[in-house]
């Protein structure tokens, strides 16, 4: 057996991903609800104010439907890099989700936030709020899809922010 030398490349697990959700809908399987939907992508994030500055990162979610058509949680973690820092930001985020079409949805959401800076050393925790606006398409069915998520961050009068993330949507049945 030949070892081999080279791991999988993101294309190629990302293919593959596709070919097995692609499988299930082949058979003439009805789509159900999914337990949870994980959101992986990248984030840009820019500081409103004195100072302001921008960092970029990637970006994590999985979110749940307790309440079809009324909420959706969403918990995420997005490590941003800068100059010398980096700064770790995680929400909880209440939604109210809008179906635009069989293909389209929106979601409205706020909750808190915590950011964990580390900048030469040092480390700052500060709590806060984020309001979001969520844009998801499902061009392949309700198995893999895209998002984009615009956001507004408030940990306090000097720590305002603008975020956008974008990326891909995998359903967990």
């Amino acid at each position: 057996m030949r070892k081999r030398t080279k791991p999988m490349r993101a294309s190629g697990l990302l293919a593959l991903i596709w070919i097995l959700y692609s499988a299930s809908d082949a058979v003439g399987q009805p789509e159900e609800e999914p337990t949870a939907i994980l959101e992986i992508g990248g984030a840009g994030e820019w500081g409103l104010g004195h100072g302001g500055g921008s960092s970029y990162g990637p970006n994590f979610a999985v979110e749940t439907t307790p309440i079809p058509e009324w909420l959706e949680l969403e918990a995420g973690v997005t490590p941003f890099f800068s100059r010398a820092q980096t700064d770790w930001e995680t929400d909880f985020l209440f939604k109210k989700p809008f179906t635009l079409s069989d293909t389209a949805e929106f979601m409205f959401g706020i909750g808190p936030s915590w950011s964990h800076v580390v900048t030469r050393g040092k480390t700052e925790d500060s709590f806060g709020a984020e309001a979001a606006l969520d844009f998801m398409f499902w061009p392949w069915g309700r198995r893999i899809g895209w998002f984009m998520e615009p956001s507004y961050g408030y940990a306090g009068e000097h720590d305002q922010s603008l975020g956008v993330s974008a990326g891909l949507l995998i359903s967990i049945p």
